[in-house]
């Protein structure tokens, strides 16, 4: 397909000029599919990863809407870490060469709120920021946003992962009904469109793909004698090495014993049952959620609710009761257009059983057969911190994060899914990083004040 010029677009020179001065020679997927509705004003909520050239997408229709003799902060872009703010205001910069005295602000936590207040005095036309530090300027009514046209949510599905709905929520009040909204986000799950229907008027929907990848599961069967399926499914797990996996069982005993069984092999798992207690349950759930645990092995009843964006294989240990439940198990993997995997387990007095499964989709094959590896193990990416105070003590995810990165040792990088609750909040860290983040937060303060923190 033809790549397409800015030129085609109701650019000003300036910008147009601009533009080839920096290198940017022709449109890229994302840009050719948004910018047409973004310059006409219109709100658009777009599906974009890293490096698709969406900064620029949005960059160029906010400063087209800009107002250079107008000193008030007309365009606010939300990002999830400091360092995509810092690497979206340089762009920003850049696509501003095209006119004169344009500023642009990043505020975000984990640097110092003084010189922030000062910058904020001297006015400013566009703010790149994090939600929980916007925020604290709103309320401390040293940022004003009633002249803001153009908001961005850039990285959406990100924010939420990392706990900022609610200071999203609070920043919308301060900004005007009659703006164009432009929400950036790497995936279309549901808890995304959901805000787009809450905070956007008739907007467009735009992917950079053309076509709709159908999800795929591959689906197989294997006969397994008597007494062999713990093998089998650390040898599938060997095999196959998924990211993450959910192993369904029938009944509560055999769900604590699977799960106890791959501890002993090396392969990190959590048992989730009907017995458990809410926040056994709560502590079970957010680490497999922020992958801090590889392995979930569950019943049915456990496992209802749980939505994880990106699951490798669903393995049925025991034969579903029903088709409808088979459906159900192991449609959980191979969301939006990701392949998936699934096993299924059954003995050979399941054989008749097991023949309503049959279809061209199906893979029956023998245990037996699979490859015994040896070595192998499944180590979580993450580890969870637990900090003792949540939404009671008005803990939100832009304190614990600037606490975390507040002396540039920790990045936003390092932090994964925050999850806070009424009492305890949940923290993601990446494995290696996990001692010197338990140390900052045991030591340190969050809002000026110090919680019990522990590793879960």
């Amino acid at each position: 397909m033809q790549k397409k010029d800015f030129s085609i677009l109701p650019l000003s020179k300036e910008m147009l000029h601009n533009l080839a001065e920096i290198g940017f020679e022709a449109m890229t997927p994302i840009q050719e599919a948004s910018l047409p509705y973004i310059l006409e004003g219109r709100d658009v909520i777009a599906q974009a990863k890293t490096g698709s050239g969406k900064t620029a997408a949005f960059g160029i229709g906010l400063l087209s809407r800009l107002d250079v003799k107008k000193f008030r902060v007309q365009s606010l872009v939300l990002c999830p870490t400091r360092e995509l703010a810092d690497q979206v205001a340089k762009e920003l910069r850049l696509l501003a060469k095209f006119a004169h005295n344009i500023k642009i602000l990043t505020l975000c936590g984990g640097e110092a709120f003084g010189p922030q207040l000062g910058s904020l005095r001297h006015g400013a036309h566009i703010v790149v920021g994090t939600p929980g530090r916007i925020l604290k300027h709103l309320k401390k009514e040293s940022l004003l946003l009633e002249d803001v046209t153009t908001l961005v949510l850039d990285e959406a599905d990100r924010m939420l992962d990392m706990g900022f709905s609610e200071e999203i929520n609070e920043v919308l009040d301060f900004v005007p009904q009659s703006r164009q909204t432009l929400l950036f986000s790497a995936t279309f799950a549901q808890e995304i469109l959901s805000i787009s229907a809450s905070i956007q008027k008739d907007a467009i929907s735009v992917k950079t793909t053309h076509h709709e990848v159908a999800n795929k599961i591959t689906e197989r069967f294997y006969e397994v004698q008597n007494g062999q399926k713990r093998d089998t499914l650390i040898n599938i797990l060997s095999n196959f090495k998924p990211n993450n996996v959910i192993v369904f069982a029938n009944t509560k005993a055999e769900v604590i014993e699977i799960a106890q069984t791959l501890q002993k092999n090396r392969i990190d798992a959590l048992a989730i049952h009907g017995d458990l207690e809410q926040y056994e349950r709560n502590d079970v759930l957010v680490q497999f959620a922020n992958k801090s645990c590889p392995v979930l092995v569950a019943t049915d009843v456990a496992a209802r609710g749980l939505d994880i964006k990106e699951l490798s294989m669903v393995v049925n240990y025991d034969l579903p009761h029903s088709q409808e439940t088979y459906t159900h198990r192991i449609g959980r993997t191979a969301r939006a257009g990701a392949e998936g995997l699934a096993f299924t387990l059954f003995a050979p007095y399941e054989e008749e059983k097991v023949e309503e499964y049959r279809s061209q989709n199906c893979l029956f094959e023998k245990a037996e057969n699979l490859p015994k590896q040896s070595g192998f193990e499944m180590k979580p990416q993450n580890i969870t911190l637990v900090i003792e105070g949540g939404k009671k003590e008005k803990v939100r995810a832009g304190d614990i994060l600037g606490a975390l990165t507040a002396d540039g040792k920790l990045s936003g990088d390092d932090i994964g899914k925050i999850d806070i609750y009424d009492k305890q909040s949940y923290v993601a860290i990446k494995a290696p990083k996990i001692d010197e983040a338990y140390e900052k937060l045991k030591y340190g303060k969050i809002k000026g004040k110090k919680f019990s923190v522990w590793i879960l």
